[in-house]
């Protein structure tokens, strides 16, 4: 079995209010892209990681990514829309690829075992995403920021990634949200509006997607919590 993963990271991180991407931004004195692709790196099930990005980013990225990073096996240009960017790299993907993971460039922490778990559940079922209960209390709100009702949060999960496929499956639900038009928040969306059902696995709360300056601020202590800082020698980053 092959499993490949697509890493989109060409976001320009608009919320974060910076000039720099959001994937480059350091954190714990490396870019947070980095500590993505290492925990990809060291995971046995991924045998490749295919990276997208902003094309004007490529070229002075390419060559320090991949000599640190030894399973990206192609950098490539993302497109519009995430969904785009995720397109572009499904269509990269060789024909020997059986498994399909796709995880944000921006999610540091993801674990090497829920992304086996992932996998397992998609080999086995077809569709496995990762997500955690809702624990708030949830208001649906109008225009004008009146309440309207409070919402039963009851089989309410928020989402995240990794979210794994079998290839075949993914490219039948893109081929479908292609020719409909058709725009989703995430890769499961593509796969319910194809009419076919998606597994849940649970995730983690560490597993946070930094878009936000205080995101970061987070990110920072939770690096510290795993002891990110002790589990390699400290070198120069190469954002």
């Amino acid at each position: 079995m092959k499993v490949s993963a697509i890493i989109p990271a060409a976001g320009m991180g608009i919320r974060m209010g910076s000039n720099i991407p959001k994937q480059f931004l350091l954190l714990d004195g490396k870019p947070i892209l980095h500590h993505t692709l290492k925990v990809l790196d060291q995971c046995s099930i991924v045998n490749e990681i295919i990276l997208v990005m902003s094309e004007k980013e490529i070229e002075n990225s390419r060559q320090p990514i991949q000599d640190s990073h030894p399973k990206v096996t192609r950098i490539i240009a993302g497109g519009k829309e995430r969904q785009d960017s995720v397109y572009n790299g499904l269509q990269s993907l060789d024909s020997e690829t059986d498994i399909v993971v796709v995880h944000d460039g921006v999610r540091p922490f993801v674990s090497a075992d829920l992304i086996h778990e992932t996998v397992e559940v998609a080999r086995d079922f077809g569709a496995a995403i990762t997500a955690i209960p809702v624990s708030d209390t949830i208001k649906k709100v109008n225009e004008e920021g009146l309440v309207e009702c409070t919402v039963d949060r009851n089989g309410l999960w928020r989402v995240q990634t990794p979210q794994t496929f079998q290839v075949a499956l993914l490219k039948e639900a893109f081929a479908k949200a292609q020719a409909d038009n058709f725009y989703g928040t995430d890769e499961g969306s593509l796969i319910e509006y194809l009419g076919r059902e998606v597994k849940v696995v649970s995730g983690s709360e560490f597993n946070i997607k930094i878009t936000r300056p205080e995101d970061l601020v987070l990110g920072e202590k939770i690096a510290e919590l795993l002891k990110i800082r002790h589990s390699e020698p400290r070198a120069e980053s190469w954002s």
